[in-house]
């Protein structure tokens, strides 16, 4: 956020000038949609991707997600800022679940929805499409979206792509193929941009709870598991909440994501530089990342206010089944007010399965040089 943007809470609107500087706005509206004789081919299912899937399949999955209100009520809120656009039009609901945002899009007006759904919770979409008496207007399709038939371009694509530290589960190469083969120029995606942040974080409370509690277990001394406690507790990142209290620094921007123009092959390797100064005296034990996304519409299409969606996922906002994804170090370094960690940080697609994640942080920190990496699956 820009200096002056007021802030009404997570999954609020936030006000914006019109060119506000800040993130670069390079998106034309379907800009990086193919010419007809350049239509992206669909990548061959894998057996990952089938158990990607299932694991999807699961109701409990869902609750969480209609549970966490900050993320449902920001797409709500952004489908009803753009409802002058929607109404009247043809949406593509990338990955619609249990169906609420193809239900929003419906009840804001849209002519016709394509609810598309891999997982097997496509039949319960249909049932609920049924049940609230939309049959008419949205049509659940069960398959992937790079493999269903759609006879028509769409005006919209919505779609709830992101994962745990944004690029988990890699659903946004989805998203692109949409966007490439039926998006029509001058079209609107939400959300539009995401930002992922990272900062330095201290956690003496997770420290002394997963290590030390090996310090002394009822009376008996069990130091020697400490080597396999941090093994067990850090070799993975690690899915959780911390406070805005946890964090040492102002956040460093590890990606920024313009959807109406990204390419897929922009996703399978980000790298960064950082240079952080701590802010307080306290010991490292560890990055946080997380991000926002935004609900912007492309050049020349008039949103219903001047402000714009904002959902966040950062520590001092309210919580999101998101949480905060933290890569912990095995052992915490000591830091001194305003010290300096400076490196480079660079998420790659795993080469075994392109949903999950390798995180790479080299940095150095008092003299002394450090990595830390880890695949997230």
């Amino acid at each position: 956020m820009g200096p002056g943007d007021p802030v009404l809470g997570n999954g609020k609107l936030v006000r914006r000038s019109r060119g506000r500087p800040g993130r670069p706005r390079l998106s034309g509206g379907g800009g990086g949609r193919f010419s007809p004789a350049t239509q992206p081919t669909a990548p061959p299912c894998t057996d990952f991707d089938l158990a990607y899937f299932k694991a999807y399949s699961h109701l409990g999955v869902h609750e969480e997600m209609l549970k966490d209100r900050v993320r449902t009520e920001s797409y709500r809120n952004a489908i009803r800022q753009h409802q002058d656009f929607i109404a009247g039009k043809v949406v593509l609901d990338v990955g619609c679940g249990t169906g609420v945002l193809s239900i929003f899009c419906a009840l804001a007006g849209a002519r016709r929805v394509y609810a598309v759904e891999a997982s097997d919770i496509a039949v319960q979409a249909a049932d609920i499409v049924n049940e609230n008496n939309l049959s008419d207007k949205i049509i659940v399709l069960h398959g992937r979206v790079e493999d269903v038939d759609i006879d028509e371009q769409v005006d919209v694509i919505i779609s709830e792509w992101m994962g745990y530290i944004l690029l988990y589960e890699s659903m946004l190469a989805s998203v692109i193929f949409a966007r490439d083969k039926w998006l029509k120029p001058g079209g609107l995606i939400l959300p539009s941009h995401a930002t992922l942040y990272m900062a330095p974080i201290t956690n003496p409370e997770r420290y002394h709870d997963s290590i030390d509690f090996w310090q002394d277990v009822y009376g008996i001394k069990m130091s020697s598991m400490k080597s396999l406690a941090k093994q067990c507790a850090f070799i993975e990142p690690s899915v959780e909440t911390i406070t805005g209290e946890s964090v040492l620094t102002w956040p460093c921007v590890v990606m920024q994501v313009d959807c109406y123009t990204i390419r897929v092959e922009e996703l399978q390797s980000i790298t960064a530089n950082f240079d952080f100064s701590s802010m307080l005296q306290a010991p490292l034990h560890g990055f946080g990342f997380w991000f926002d996304v935004e609900f912007n519409g492309p050049m020349g299409i008039e949103a219903n206010s001047d402000a714009t969606v904002v959902l966040s996922t950062a520590p001092e906002d309210s919580p999101t089944h998101w949480q905060q994804t933290i890569l912990y170090l095995f052992d915490p370094i000591e830091l001194k007010k305003d010290q300096i960690i400076e490196g480079s940080v660079t998420l790659s697609q795993s080469i075994e399965n392109a949903r999950f994640l390798n995180i790479h942080i080299q940095y150095c920190c008092g003299g002394r040089s450090f990595v830390k990496q880890s695949t997230m699956r």
